[in-house]
């Protein structure tokens, strides 16, 4: 049973940074294609793909696959590049 666990934690692990990902690369396209980040659009997305993801870890969470630290720092890494894309658009226009 333990090697269930560890295999539905790494899932769940892997799936989480994918999604983080994802939402990385959106945000990317938005910014180089698309619109600005003074944009309510750009501001959209970005609410409603970081929201999604928090409410994903949290259930991530609550069933025990991976641990409140973990989602916080999956979170917070992906909030630093997001502003990194963020100040290099800026800088850019």
């Amino acid at each position: 049973m333990p090697e269930v666990t560890i295999t539905h934690r790494e899932k769940a692990q892997a799936l989480l940074k994918a999604d983080a990902d994802k939402i990385l690369r959106l945000i990317e396209v938005q910014i180089k294609n698309l619109t600005m980040p003074q944009c309510p659009l750009y501001e959209e997305v970005l609410d409603t793909q970081m929201f999604g993801l928090s409410r994903e870890i949290d259930f991530a969470v609550r069933l025990n696959l991976i641990s409140e630290t973990e989602g916080k720092a999956l979170l917070g890494n992906l909030e630093k590049k997001l502003n990194i894309l963020h100040e290099t658009a800026q800088n850019s226009v």
